[in-house]
């Protein structure tokens, strides 16, 4: 008698483990399906926040200067996130070419707004600025996927030539 009543309690302990085992091993590689758009995980993370703590909207004139509630971010910083667009790329009709193109860009609009905030002054980094100025210049405000692909060889260009400008300047970004 005594069996059998240990066996029932028993056994579902011991489903229970098995399935929890189960679970715990599952893993996957492949991270979402195809289906899926690829958000760069700090993309996704500033969005939460900004959904968490929604911020003043800038003026017209704060937004001109480059600058908002909390101001631009230090050119280290915007520095630091064009330099981690090397970690990226794309090739003609691929499909992370929108995004990383149009990171590029952004990149490069919040460096020039560190540059044109920071103490030494927009003409400390004038070379920096007006190579950006061409960049802006060229896309007309259009940010669309074919107008960025249209000029995806001075994207990256640009970005190369500040990479390089600014390893001759270690003063400015460290």
């Amino acid at each position: 008698m005594f069996f059998r009543t240990g066996l029932r309690t028993a056994i579902p302990g011991v489903i229970l483990g098995a399935c929890l085992a189960g679970c715990s091993a599952a893993t996957t590689t492949d991270g979402p399906g195809g289906d899926v758009p690829y958000t760069h995980p700090s993309a996704a993370a500033q969005a939460a926040a900004d959904q968490a703590s929604p911020k003043a909207v800038p003026t017209e004139a704060a937004q001109a200067a480059g600058t908002g509630p909390a101001g631009p971010e230090l050119v280290r910083d915007a520095f630091a996130g064009l330099q981690a667009t090397y970690q990226d790329g794309c090739a003609p009709g691929d499909g992370n070419c929108a995004y990383f193109l149009g990171r590029v860009h952004e990149e490069l609009a919040g460096l020039d707004r560190s540059m044109k905030a920071d103490k030494q002054g927009p003409a400390h980094f004038g070379e920096p600025v007006a190579w950006i100025g061409t960049l802006r210049r060229a896309l007309h405000g259009d940010l669309s996927t074919d107008n960025l692909e249209e000029h995806r060889g001075l994207l990256p260009g640009t970005r190369d030539r500040i990479n390089t400008w600014m390893q001759g300047h270690p003063e400015d970004y460290r």
